[in-house]
């Protein structure tokens, strides 16, 4: 029999993992934990996947070193990438799971393929440093391509965004863009905050401890880097959900408002045998002892959610 006292760190470790990937707070009752394995009630809303080749364009706000570039860069060509040369289980393997979701599509939607696009960087803060996702982080997104693409802000860790730490780590949207030919369309855009200095253990656990539950050793970043290596995870999940939910009418459980998607399903689960407050079972690099789940490109590795497998309606993890 499970204590109270066990039950309640559950409940708050599961809620804050929830927090994660979440664009705004859920509440855990509304919630199905991973671990039971039950079924989970996602749905498809006959709305649009994104199809066809999409350009991931970055828009850096603040101040953001080549090396931190070069992480976020690297995973996302490496989303698309399937060399021989690159170690097993590797990011590409991750991605092609999204797949299912245009297999089991009703609308029998076309073949997604990502590429990495124009970068942006906005190093003069030219916005301010404290700036909202409504106004400032869309017109930040205007700046790149406005047709086939998914344009990501990635803000810096001294940068404050309204909700920020508070109720998300990051967030996916849609907007119009500008009038081409005389038609306006929407196009995709994404949000990611740099939590390294102000909610590291909020929006990069397992890479230092949370703020509430059990305080057990954070695990060593594969990059080296609390900070970029957090925002991977979040903006991983986020471009899943992006992909499958881009309006607000695709594939997603719960309220429209705040929609569990395709990572955000999979709360806290990196590996086989996960559990609140474990992240699962991991690889772990011989020389730097820093836990990963996939291999990219130029030697890189990451830590990417678990994501919901629609055929199986259970989490599916890599390792």
């Amino acid at each position: 029999m499970v204590s109270s006292a066990s039950k309640q760190v559950f409940s708050f470790v599961l809620l804050l993992s929830l927090f994660h990937f979440s664009s705004a707070a859920r509440s855990l009752a509304e919630t199905n934990s991973d671990q039971t394995q039950q079924p989970i009630l996602f749905q498809y809303h006959n709305g649009p996947l994104l199809t066809g080749k999409i350009s991931i364009n970055l828009i850096w706000y603040g101040k953001f070193k080549p090396s931190q570039r070069a992480i976020v860069s690297d995973f996302i060509t490496s989303l698309s990438t399937s060399s021989p040369s690159i170690n097993q289980p590797s990011v590409a393997t991750w991605w092609k799971s999204i797949k299912k979701y245009y297999l089991s599509n009703a609308k029998k939607t076309s073949s997604l393929s990502l590429s990495l696009g124009n970068q942006v960087l906005d190093e003069s803060y030219s916005l301010g440093k404290s700036l909202s996702v409504g106004t400032h982080i869309k017109q930040l997104a205007a700046k790149g391509g406005q047709r086939n693409a998914i344009n990501v802000v990635l803000t810096s860790s001294d940068v404050l965004i309204d909700g920020f730490c508070s109720s998300r780590c990051g967030t996916h949207g849609s907007s119009k863009s500008s009038f081409i030919r005389g038609k306006s369309s929407k196009f995709a855009y994404i949000w990611v905050g740099n939590s390294e200095t102000q909610c590291p253990g909020q929006c990069a656990w397992p890479f230092h401890q949370p703020i509430y539950g059990p305080q057990t050793t954070p695990l060593v970043a594969p990059n080296n880097d609390v900070g970029v290596d957090g925002m991977i995870i979040n903006l991983a999940s986020l471009l899943a959900g992006t992909v499958t939910n881009p309006f607000g009418n695709g594939f997603y459980q719960g309220p429209k408002e705040a929609p569990l998607e395709a990572a955000s399903a999979c709360p806290g689960v990196y590996g086989k045998g996960a559990y609140p407050g474990y992240a699962g079972d991991l690889l772990v690099d011989a020389t730097t002892g820093a836990s990963y789940n996939a291999n990219g490109l130029s030697g890189k590795k990451y830590l990417l959610p678990a994501l919901f497998d629609p055929s199986t309606s259970t989490c599916s993890t890599l390792v």
